[in-house]
């Protein structure tokens, strides 16, 4: 993990989680189809799952799911998901980079939101020992896009203000640094991918899924409670309405380890 964004932290905001953050939106899962990813039968790993929005969409499409995360708050809102759902998924808390899996057991790791918080080259070697010879690698991102005049370029502005030590705004590109360790590692990619689709919430559950991100998370509570305050006036003023339309980005990048 990263320093200073502990699991701890996200942990703390399970519940808007839960409430208010948006899972990955099938049409993830139609693209890893298309790259072998996620057809009935295979046994995958959802690393750093999170509430598990991967791990679930995978059992519902036939898969053996195993989720693993660092903070069991996060597992065990995971589990009340699956429960609703109606899926069986296998529940892990662990860390990415020492999982404690049997060695060559997944037909596929995915990794959705979360790559950014592993150390890179050990959580490389790690799934390295637990994929199947030939196995596949997918790195997948559902991130706003921060353009000028939107709903999530105005937040992203704010979030700086109140922690100008974040450092994680922007248009993220993991190719630039995970293309050259996937190639020391053996890994062959296969396909990159991404689409732009507009994702809308209402103003509260927006302010709630905000409080939930890495920028804000880890302020004290009155730091947090100022922040909201002035982004319920940014957007009455910028983005009045009861919907808040947020331009997003689904990415991914699959890989395939050595031995195929």
């Amino acid at each position: 993990m990263v320093p200073g964004v502990p699991g701890d932290s996200f942990g703390a905001a399970a519940d808007d989680y839960v409430r208010y953050r948006k899972g990955f939106p099938p049409e993830t899962l139609d693209r890893l189809a298309e790259h072998e990813i996620g057809t009935p039968g295979q046994r995958i790993l959802d690393l750093g799952c999170g509430t598990g929005t991967i791990a679930r969409q995978l059992a519902a499409r036939g898969c053996t799911a195993v989720g693993l995360d660092v903070d069991h708050r996060m597992l065990q809102a995971a589990q009340g998901m699956a429960e609703a759902d109606g899926v069986g998924v296998d529940w892990v808390e662990a860390p990415a980079e020492s999982t404690g899996l049997e060695a060559g057991t997944f037909d596929a790791v995915v990794a959705g939101q979360s790559w950014h918080w592993f150390d890179q080259e050990d959580a490389m070697a790690e799934v390295g020992r637990l994929l199947v010879a030939g196995g596949r690698l997918a790195v997948c991102g559902f991130d706003w896009l921060p353009l000028p005049d939107t709903v999530p370029g105005a937040t992203e502005a704010l979030i700086e203000v109140h922690n100008p030590a974040w450092d994680l705004g922007g248009i993220r590109n993991y190719e630039p640094t995970l293309r050259p360790l996937l190639d020391r590692t053996g890994f062959t990619v296969q396909v990159t991918f991404r689409f732009d689709m507009d994702v809308v919430y209402d103003q509260l559950a927006w302010r709630r899924r905000i409080a939930a991100s890495a920028g804000i998370v880890n302020l004290s509570p009155d730091e947090a409670a100022a922040f909201d305050r002035d982004l319920v006036q940014m957007l009455d003023e910028r983005f009045p309405g009861d919907e808040v339309h947020t331009p997003h980005r689904v990415w991914g990048i699959v890989a395939t380890s050595p031995g195929s």
